[in-house]
């Protein structure tokens, strides 16, 4: 289904397209010349997080559920549709758990029909709290099913599921990405999550919430190095189905990411502590031995270096009054 104008473009449905990661993608397959239809239903994503894409002739944005069907004709699809937060997935669990396993079925079905390849983006949530440091694909994780992040957990387990049974009953070319701490510019100022709270309590002179003592442990992937992997990943011979750890291995405690970021804004803020979340990692490192070996990548950008570029878009926000 190449297009008449760029004979190696494929068409290719990004659902979850206007959202962080998704309008990243966007960027880099408009620019590679691909043919990008970008879906989004806008609980999380954004409309002016693809604005600057308006223009290109290669680009076309569709306001969709995932949780209904859709049909187009289409290449490749990167299922990225359903809120990643916690903020944002527990505020309508039952929808989150929709949107991981209905969203799921009805692009398999497409892929199905269209005979498209089909990335999911899964997550590190899929190992729960861990009792294996780091994690590596082949853990099964220490999932709670009924607890306040399982709508989230466990629909992306399902959801994990589904694309195996697809491969396996139905021929489907899958690939499948478990996604660890990610961050960067886009990223929703009221997420709730660790670097956007702290950035934006940081610039506004607030206190640093820490949850529990700040011991625990995250890895966190700029979004660039985090694209790169899935066009890797998608790209990978049919063999390398997945899953696919995608993130940075570098390890840093709660109070760690506070100091760089009061460092770098030259915040006065400083940390006060609350009781930790139920169900709340204590660790999450990714062993990314697979995804150095299989697609030869491996994040590049250091976390103080990511940060830097995620502080200016957060401060442009506050200046024009969008957070």
């Amino acid at each position: 289904m190449s297009s008449i104008l760029n004979p190696i473009a494929k068409r290719v449905l990004v659902t979850g397209g206007a959202g962080f990661l998704g309008s990243h993608l966007c960027d880099r397959l408009t620019d590679a010349g691909h043919e990008v239809i970008c879906v989004d239903n806008y609980f999380t994503g954004r409309r002016g997080n693809v604005a600057h894409l308006m223009d290109k002739p290669n680009f076309e944005l569709i306001r969709h559920d995932v949780t209904f069907p859709l049909y187009v004709e289409v290449d490749e699809i990167y299922n990225l549709a359903c809120p990643a937060s916690p903020v944002h997935y527990q505020h309508d669990p039952v929808q989150t758990t929709k949107t991981s396993v209905h969203g799921a079925i009805n692009m398999l079905g497409l892929a199905k029909r269209t005979g498209a390849r089909i990335f999911q983006a899964s997550t590190s949530e899929v190992y729960g709290d861990p009792v294996v440091h780091p994690q590596t694909e082949s853990y099964w994780g220490n999932v709670n099913p009924i607890g306040p992040r399982s709508c989230y957990d466990e629909g992306k387990r399902c959801a994990e599921t589904l694309f195996f049974d697809y491969h396996r009953q139905h021929g489907v070319d899958i690939k499948v990405a478990r996604i660890f701490n990610t961050y960067g510019p886009r990223m929703h100022p009221q997420d709730g999550r660790v670097v956007s709270n702290f950035i934006m309590q940081a610039l506004k002179g607030e206190d640093i919430t820490i949850f529990g003592d700040g011991l625990q442990t995250r890895s966190f992937c700029y979004a660039d190095d985090l694209v790169a992997g899935f066009l890797a990943l998608m790209a990978s011979g049919p063999e390398t189905t997945g899953p696919v750890n995608l993130g940075n291995p570098g390890e840093f405690s709660m109070i760690e990411l506070a100091e760089a970021v009061i460092d770098l804004t030259g915040s006065k803020s400083t940390m006060t502590h609350k009781p930790l979340p139920a169900d709340d990692p204590k660790q999450r490192r990714p062993d990314i031995s697979f995804a150095k070996s299989a697609l030869k990548w491996e994040p590049k950008i250091a976390l103080r270096d990511g940060l830097k570029p995620t502080i200016a878009y957060f401060e442009m926000l506050l200046r024009h009054d969008f957070a």
